[in-house]
């Protein structure tokens, strides 16, 4: 079963960042206002998820793509909370998914550290 929750976690961030490419404004909406090049961001994190994920799901790599991943979702993690506010701001019908992408930023960095040892 390890293994199939690993391939799963590489085909679930390659699918998110193929989307960072597909339906770039839904991501430019949420990045924090005091970041500049806010569509050029939304580029670069799609482009290293799918990176970082082809890494995860490859042995001889999977300990530096777990580590990356992590970062990855560090880095994005103000992102989520814009979200949050943002939902909450607007009384956005969605903000439930919102507020509960803040603890699940927690289980995926959990998920992928458990990545980092094998």
């Amino acid at each position: 079963m390890k293994y199939f929750f690993l391939y799963l976690m590489s085909a679930f961030f390659v699918f998110a960042g193929i989307t960072h490419f597909t339906k770039p404004k839904m991501f430019v909406s949420i990045v924090p206002k005091f970041l500049p090049y806010p569509l050029e961001l939304v580029y670069v994190s799609g482009a290293c998820e799918i990176l970082f994920a082809i890494l995860l799901a490859i042995p001889a790599t999977r300990h530096i793509g777990a580590w990356l991943l992590i970062l990855l979702l560090i880095a994005v993690f103000p992102a989520n909370i814009q979200m949050a506010i943002t939902f909450y701001k607007e009384q956005n019908p969605y903000l439930w998914i919102a507020i509960l992408r803040l603890p699940l930023q927690f289980i995926l960095i959990w998920w992928a550290w458990i990545y980092t040892k094998m």
